[in-house]
């Protein structure tokens, strides 16, 4: 190995709440893990996981004036490193699970020999919302754009906002804003919704939100925060601008997992399968926790309590 020669008792792929939590339980208990905690891209991809692009966390337990999600996250990554967390900005390119110990490459994926080995793995790289990919849209994360509307729906108050999406999630989500927005559009490319009846039903007799069909979102405006969206009607080109300050993204999530296709079991999305009430995969001493496995809750403080979880349960297999 060209970092180590040493084979550590926990190595943790990825950082967020849940990988961080993970890092300072399995630290507390003299594991000494490493967590390699990734590299940011510029598709998205930042150590620390989506806080990190969030502004004010007002829902995460023990803060009642609220916390910057950047904030949050230095702490919990300064937390571990005080309990002798070894924290790596670097990215994992190839792992081997077939084996003991297990085998982790950074760099080079063909590489005759890995860079780190551990007896035991904690995957938490998380999930990445979908995004539209327009110009400013990543630049106005946080500042009027989100992916998450239990997060940040409460800052919208008296609004008007928009949704793009038309499945079951849209339509949750565009139902829940309304108990905070003066208004909720849902802007859909197709003339009917894939949501299943019911949530259109409740959609549809919701008096706060309209729909745009037929239409497609083609920017972000505003300098420092959103103060409207372009958009454009597929069927007849016409363009417009829609006066709004928030836009939700509910087009779906992908989990982090290709790096595991192959080796471990997932579900066809893609999430990591864990054992019921647990963090264990079919891989025995490979953890899951976070985003990665939880295609349901997608909260900072569930991926958090997941964490503690998994370094529980790696703690556990090793005395074992």
């Amino acid at each position: 190995m060209s970092e180590s020669s040493d084979v550590r008792d926990v190595a943790i792929i990825g950082s967020g709440p849940a990988g961080l939590t993970a890092a300072i339980y399995t630290a507390r208990a003299s594991l000494e893990p490493l967590v390699i905690e990734g590299e940011p891209s510029s598709t998205g991809d930042q150590p620390g996981g989506q806080l990190m692009l969030t502004t004010e966390v007002e829902n995460f337990p023990g803060f009642p004036d609220g916390i910057m999600g950047p904030e949050l996250m230095m702490n919990c990554r300064a937390q571990a490193e005080r309990f002798g967390a070894d924290l790596r900005t670097e990215k994992v390119t190839k792992v081997d699970l077939s084996a003991r110990p297990f085998s982790i490459w950074v760099g080079d994926p063909d590489a005759a020999e890995p860079t780190y080995q551990a007896k035991a793995v904690i995957i938490s790289t998380g999930a990445k919302a979908l995004m539209l990919d327009l110009p400013n849209e990543q630049r106005l994360i946080g500042r009027g754009v989100s992916t998450c509307a239990t997060c940040d729906g409460f800052f919208f108050r008296d609004a008007d906002i928009a949704i793009v999406g038309g499945g079951d999630s849209a339509m949750e989500e565009a139902n829940f804003l309304t108990k905070f927005a003066k208004s909720v559009t849902v802007v859909h490319r197709r003339e009917e919704l894939r949501a299943s009846q019911i949530m259109q039903d409740r959609a549809m007799a919701n008096p706060k939100i309209k729909f745009l069909w037929n239409t497609v979102v083609t920017d972000v405006l505003g300098d420092d925060s959103m103060t409207g969206l372009a958009v454009e009607n597929v069927q007849t080109g016409e363009k417009s601008e829609l006066d709004i300050t928030g836009l939700f993204i509910a087009i779906g999530h992908r989990p982090n997992t290709d790096l595991f296709k192959g080796q471990l079991e997932m579900k066809d999305n893609g999430y990591l399968i864990t054992a019921p009430h647990g963090t264990q995969t079919n891989v025995e001493g490979v953890f899951a926790c976070g985003d990665v496995q939880d295609e349901t809750y997608r909260q900072a403080i569930t991926a958090a309590g997941s964490g503690c979880a998994a370094a529980l349960d790696a703690e556990r297999w090793l005395e074992a």
